[in-house]
């Protein structure tokens, strides 16, 4: 006569017997029920924050001389993504931003002109809206001229600190502001380079407003 098997018994083979196993497999037991449980919450809740955090927050590591002296190759960099959906850019903010003529490559600038600043170049000099800007920041100067161009309206002119080895809106041209990623908040590698980014703000004359 055949047997029910209950649950947690293990089904004899050949005489048609039930065998009532003395202990519940593992796949029964509660206690790893539970921590199978916590594990796969815990992993799930990591990469939602994972998530999150990457949504506002990324990090770079600098390739390349342009922004010396003020950021080295090599340094590591975070990056705030969430900076230019709340606030507004000024002058002197150093941005991550998507080159445009390959967007899968990044670069790292400084914000020189807004859109309906005219921008230029007279003798290695800076002249913003028509006058002479005496950049609060280290950097290194080119010695000859660059032609005045009116920064269009969702555009922006950006500049490397090393002005002979940045290749910026000099030579590409104005930065659309849909390829920005964000701006840049806080060193962490190299330690005695570390510490929150500063951008002092390039005071000029403002521009006349251009229509969108």
């Amino acid at each position: 006569m055949a047997t029910a098997v209950p649950t947690g018994g293990v089904m004899a083979v050949g005489d048609g017997q039930a065998a009532v196993a003395d202990d519940q497999s593992e796949e029964d037991d509660p206690s790893l029920k539970s921590l199978l449980r916590e594990t796969l919450e815990t992993v799930v809740l990591a990469i939602l924050i994972f998530l999150v955090i990457r949504s506002l927050v990324q990090n770079y590591r600098i390739e390349g001389q342009s922004m010396e002296p003020n950021f080295q190759h090599g340094q590591y960099l975070l990056v705030n993504k969430l900076a230019y959906r709340l606030g507004e850019y000024r002058r002197g903010d150093v941005i991550v931003f998507h080159y445009p003529n390959n967007p899968s490559q990044d670069y790292i600038k400084r914000v020189i002109g807004l859109p309906g600043d005219t921008v230029e170049f007279q003798d290695g000099v800076l002249i913003v809206n028509g006058l002479s800007v005496e950049e609060p920041y280290e950097q290194v100067p080119i010695a000859r001229n660059i032609e005045v161009q009116t920064v269009a309206p969702g555009f922006l002119y950006v500049l490397g600190d090393n002005r002979p080895a940045s290749s910026d809106t000099r030579t590409w041209g104005q930065l659309s502001q849909e390829f920005v990623i964000g701006k840049a908040w806080l060193a962490i590698w190299p330690v005695d380079r570390a510490g929150l980014v500063e951008h002092p703000a390039i005071e000029v004359v403002p521009a006349l407003e251009l229509a969108p």
